[in-house]
């Protein structure tokens, strides 16, 4: 099958010996010149946009531009094309920028979506299929999904871009009581915020998954002064007791996420041991029940004595020899 020759280079504006930066710099001045979001009012210039995005496809790829190269230096623009046996079959996927857009073409142009023929026939009909285009990278910077489609009539389904993962950190105050908060995208139609809600009971490792921006958030719960957090979401706090209330046992008071309350501590308790106060933890998510609060007991001693102190400590001392 003849094709019409298209020249990426001439497409670009850039030599042959062009280096990647030249053709990135070029690449990106006349993506923001033909972009369809900058040009609503121009019919061409989602083509345009297309031809300039599928050029760079081929030319910021290493052993894409060498095939391409490979192919000879001596056709022109306009002059048709069979290209040699074993071209029709190259190509398994394309890069996928970080954006997550999809954009297709009207028409016959070139695209993310829809390639020209002259490419579909020196990559493949696989290379259709495979991730996204190179201007995702440039306008699409962030960790937004969705954005703008030109459709290509003729084609099933608009190709999904691989779910971009980030991790949001919050505070445990935050995960214990539930929260929302505000989160900022960057994509092709610009900036976008979007509110996200922070479950009761959140732990490090919940994912939430925002399927409209195809976007997957991974929470990690900063730590606290106050609490360790466990992974079932038991809480471990610590308890600073003098020598005769761990020697003789009473009463002291614990604070937990939702308040202080009082707590039993037996008598002879060593410094290190853990008492549990049931429900105090972490909310479980989906039912009414909480995990536990251990306390962490640790017996302090005074840095100063007074005189009756140090006599009654003298007194232990010689009771216990």
């Amino acid at each position: 099958m003849a094709l019409q020759f298209e020249d990426y280079y001439k497409t670009l504006g850039v030599e042959r010996s062009a280096s990647a930066d030249e053709i990135k710099r070029a690449y990106r001045k006349l993506a923001n010149r033909y972009h369809p979001d900058k040009n609503k009012d121009d019919p061409n210039a989602a083509d345009q946009f297309s031809k300039v995005s599928e050029a760079y496809e081929v030319l910021s790829d290493k052993d894409k531009r060498q095939k391409y190269d490979r192919l000879g230096e001596n056709w022109k623009q306009g002059q048709s094309f069979d290209p040699p046996p074993g071209y029709e079959g190259f190509g398994n996927s394309f890069r996928q920028g970080p954006g997550g857009f999809s954009f297709k073409t009207s028409g016959g142009g070139a695209g993310a979506g829809g390639f020209s023929d002259f490419f579909e026939m020196l990559f493949g009909q696989a290379a259709r299929g495979g991730g996204g285009s190179p201007f995702e990278s440039f306008f699409g910077g962030g960790s937004s999904g969705g954005g703008h489609r030109f459709e290509n009539p003729g084609e099933s389904a608009p190709r999904q871009a691989p779910e971009q993962t980030h991790e949001l950190s919050v505070s445990l105050t935050e995960a214990y009581r539930g929260s929302t908060r505000q989160l900022r995208l960057q994509g092709p139609a610009g900036e976008q915020t979007i509110d996200v809600k922070i479950p009761a009971g959140t732990t490090t490792g919940t994912k939430l998954r925002l399927k409209e921006h195809n976007l997957l958030l991974k929470i990690v719960v900063a730590s606290d002064t106050r609490f360790e957090l466990g992974a079932t979401g038991d809480l471990t706090t610590t308890l600073k007791i003098p020598p005769y209330l761990a020697a003789l046992g009473g009463k002291a008071s614990v604070t937990t996420m939702d308040g202080t309350v009082t707590m039993t501590i037996p008598p002879c308790t060593s410094s290190g041991a853990k008492l549990r106060l049931k429900g105090k933890g972490m909310p479980k998510r989906a039912s009414n029940e909480h995990a536990d609060l251990f306390v962490r007991v640790m017996i302090e001693v005074p840095r100063e004595l007074t005189e009756e102190q140090r006599k009654a400590y003298e007194r232990l001392r010689d009771a216990d020899e």
